[in-house]
């Protein structure tokens, strides 16, 4: 049961930064802090999955290449969530991996939409600390949520779920704003135009 509780927190994990997830998940069973997934623990991919991770830690700070990274890996965070939740469940029957699969795949889509529709408002900020500050939380709060499960699985998938709920609601509040400034934006170019 304590898979379910896994596949959240992996999951929303993943949504952010599925490279740095599958890297975390896979030091801290090579460090033998917590039984993961063997194939998560194997030197080529802790490599590839930690040149992969440096590479989206520095385009996750600069502003609209971030939007870029995000908008190629809406298809590939949920796949790496999914493949993630079939190996959380490991020899479970078919039906108990399909569905871990399916809701880590489902977080992570979900994660990812909310990070990226943040994303997106705070590239509108004209200064680029914004950007960097938001980048790091992130990155933090992923970190911390593995490691938290590791211990506390279930207060781990607690604290994802309400961050994924904040984050959803702060990028919808922010995307109105911004919607409704571009309106009045507009509505006075074309007001003066006419005039």
């Amino acid at each position: 049961m304590e898979s379910i509780a896994y596949a959240i927190s992996g999951g929303w994990a993943s949504g952010i930064s599925a490279y740095g997830t599958v890297l975390i998940v896979g030091l801290v069973g090579r460090l033998g802090l917590a039984d993961t997934p063997e194939a998560l623990q194997r030197t080529d991919v802790l490599i590839l999955v930690g040149v992969l991770a440096a590479i989206e830690f520095v385009a996750d700070k600069v502003a609209y290449v971030d939007s870029l990274w995000d908008s190629v890996h809406t298809v590939i965070r949920p796949i790496i969530a999914g493949v993630l939740g079939v190996l959380i469940a490991g020899d479970a029957s078919t039906l108990e991996q399909a569905l871990t699969a399916t809701l880590t795949g489902g977080l992570a889509l979900l994660s990812h939409a909310a990070k990226a529709g943040l994303r997106l408002a705070v590239n509108t900020s004209p200064e680029p600390a914004s950007n960097v500050g938001v980048s790091a939380a992130e990155d933090l709060s992923v970190a911390a949520v593995l490691l938290l499960a590791i211990e506390y699985p279930w207060l781990a998938a607690g604290i994802a779920l309400v961050l994924l709920a904040i984050t959803l609601g702060l990028a919808i509040w922010l995307l109105k704003r911004i919607r409704r400034g571009w309106h009045r934006v507009r509505d006075r170019y074309f007001a003066d135009v006419s005039t």
